[in-house]
This record gives C-alpha cells, structure tokens and sequence, in this order.
C-alpha cells in the first residue's frame, strides 16, 4: 500500500529543485474552460490554432492522461531576466520574447519530476504535463490557487505577476484542494491598449487571428495588415505583460540575467543560414511543420520594418529571396522590397506568374 505523503512535503521538494510557486486541484474535468474553448473556436478566436482547442473533451478531463487521476499537482517557474545588453549593430536585430530565451520549460521539468519521482517512491502513480495540448495549463494553475487571470488571459501569480511558464503533475494520490485565488486586475486595462493589433477585445477575450505571437507561428501568409505592427518581433510578443503593474514587483527582485541565448536574432545571418542550420539553431520554436520557410517568411517582414537606409547587404539578400522558386517567399520579398523603397529590385514582376506576388504588387504602398 501507498504510505502517507503530505502536500507540503512535495512543495519543499518542488521550491527545492526551482519551482516558485505549487498548488492542489481535483482532478476533475474543467467544465466551463470545455464550453469556453468549444464557444471560441466557433467564434473564431482561436485563428487556426490547435493546442488544447483540437480536442477541448480532452484537453480539460484530466484522467484522459492518468487513469484513477484524483490531483493535479501544478508547477510555476519563473522565466523573468534581464536581458542581455545589446551593442550598437549596423545590422538589423530580431527581438525575441522572454519566455523563448531559454528552455525554461525544461527547468520546470526539472521540478516537477522531483516531486513525480516522490510519488513514484511512495507507490502512487504520476504523469508530467507540460504545454501539452492535453491539458490546459492555465485553468489547472488557477484552479490550484496559483494565480488568476488577468485581462490580457495570462495568469498572474499574487505579487509576482505573470512571467511564468506552468505545468503539471496527474496523479492518482489524493490530496486535500487549494482554493482558487480570488485575486483580480481591478480597474486597470493597460494590457488592452498595449497590444500592437488590438488582439485583446474584451477583459480576458483573445482573438488569435490579430495576436502577433501566435501570427508568428502560423502557416501560410503573414497577414499583411500586420506586417508593420510586427517591428522588429522575430518570436512572440511581450507587450502586454509588459506594462502589466504586477509584473513589476518580479521585475525588481529578480535579477538573474539571460545567458548568450537571450541575444537578439541577427535578421541577415538568419537569412543566409541554411535550412538544416535554422532548425539547429532555432528548433525549439514552435515553426509550422518544422518547416524553415516558415522561419525566412518571418524574417522577411523583420526586414522590412528597419528604419535604417538599406545597405549593400540587405539589397544583396533581398534580391537572392526576390529569385525564390517559393512564391511564399518571393511575395513576402515583394513587400519588402516596396517597403524599403527598392523598387529597382521588382523590374520584371510584372510577369511574375504567381497570384500571391501580382497581390503585392499591386498594393499601394506598403
């Protein structure tokens, strides 16, 4: 038989090996986050995303993951740096958001299976979920008192706020509830108007389709009406955690610092790398197919937004992509030639027979 473990053992054991913050919740299915992923998605919010939204039945019945799941153990990490300083460049630089610096993920793993391999000794039975499209993260963080949600959707930790990355444990050890954290933003909306595409409609209401983020990370056409409100984001969007109140208490206590890997992205040398060169290097981005078209698409518009006077190299890179066999690519390059004002680059394209660059061609100025 299982012998006695307490909840707060297993917190010990969780701050011990990284983790700030671990609750408690029934394993038990989230009923109304099931109908607000069904609504969305019919709605349209969710912008093509899958994750959780692919199969709501399961992402929010935890004992789809663990058979006899009695707690949800949940896990939060903080991924808040300062960032590196960055030098003068005469290049053109991609930001990356916070939560990509590092594998941040991984050193939530860490804790969490320290407090799996508890239970395991012990003789309960556990499963690790993290950012899995089984689970939905946030309502299970909530539920354990971790946090609430905030008006930009994110779940804000009391007094640290919401740069956090969260996972959980399933296990079949029964363990007394958390309450869920009353906490709320109260008047404040600067969230809201802080997102560059207006993608925060209403307190706690994402529409994917306008989050820069999630744009990021789709396939197809990055959506042109958005281009320039991308700048110079090559992966994710800080924005609107940025000017969140409650994250400005984690910004002060916690001063650790990015390693190399927090550098912002150099666009050209992006640009030049080879295929099998982008996935080393950037593989742990969520990229469409895994695809690194995906990631030179992207690029592209980076490109296109730098407010300096082009140089030698960005017109030597531009045309190499203007000459693309992918019409994807060569459409972005189109817009991006126009935006820079390097018409004497398309001469010719008015017999392009692609669809998606006579589009860009025949937009007014980009």
């Amino acid at each position: 038989m299982p012998s006695i473990l307490t909840a707060e053992e297993l917190r010990n054991v969780g701050i011990q090996h990284g983790l700030d913050s671990i609750g408690f919740a029934k394993a038990e299915v989230f009923t109304s986050t099931k109908e607000d992923l069904i609504e969305r998605k019919r709605k349209g919010f969710h912008g093509g995303m899958q994750f959780t939204y692919r199969n709501p039945e399961r992402s929010t019945d935890p004992s789809r993951a663990l058979e006899g799941a009695e707690t949800l153990i949940v896990g939060a990490r903080s991924y808040w740096r300062e960032r590196p300083k960055v030098e003068s460049s005469s290049e053109p630089l991609g930001r990356v958001a916070l939560y990509a610096l590092e594998d941040y993920y991984q050193q939530l793993h860490d804790g969490l299976e320290a407090i799996a391999k508890v239970l395991n000794e012990h003789g309960f039975r556990s499963k690790i979920l993290i950012d899995d499209n089984a689970l939905v993260d946030r309502e299970a963080a909530y539920r354990a008192g971790i946090g609430w949600y905030g008006k930009n959707t994110n779940l804000l930790l009391p007094g640290r706020g919401s740069w956090f990355v969260l996972g959980s444990i399933v296990t079949n050890a029964k363990f007394p509830p958390d309450n869920p954290n009353e906490g709320n933003c109260g008047a404040c909306e600067r969230c809201m108007p802080a997102c560059p595409t207006e993608a925060i409609t209403a307190p706690g209401i994402l529409d994917a389709n306008k989050c820069l983020a999630w744009l990021l990370q789709s396939e197809g056409q990055f959506p042109v009406e958005f281009r320039e409100a991308l700048g110079d984001r090559i992966y994710g969007c800080d924005d609107c955690q940025v000017v969140c109140p409650a994250n400005q208490r984690e910004e002060r206590t916690n001063r650790r610092y990015s390693s190399d890997l927090g550098a912002p992205v150099r666009i050209h040398e992006m640009l030049e790398m080879s295929d099998h060169d982008l996935i080393q290097k950037f593989g742990k981005w969520y990229i469409p197919r895994r695809d690194p078209r995906y990631l030179r698409r992207n690029a592209l518009v980076v490109l296109g937004n730098i407010p300096d006077e082009p140089s030698e190299k960005t017109k030597r890179i531009l045309g190499r992509y203007l000459r693309s066999d992918d019409e994807m690519i060569r459409s972005h390059a189109v817009w991006t030639a126009k935006r820079l004002k390097l018409d004497t680059l398309l001469e010719g394209f008015e017999n392009d027979p692609s669809e998606l660059v006579q589009e860009e061609l025949r937009r007014g100025d980009a």
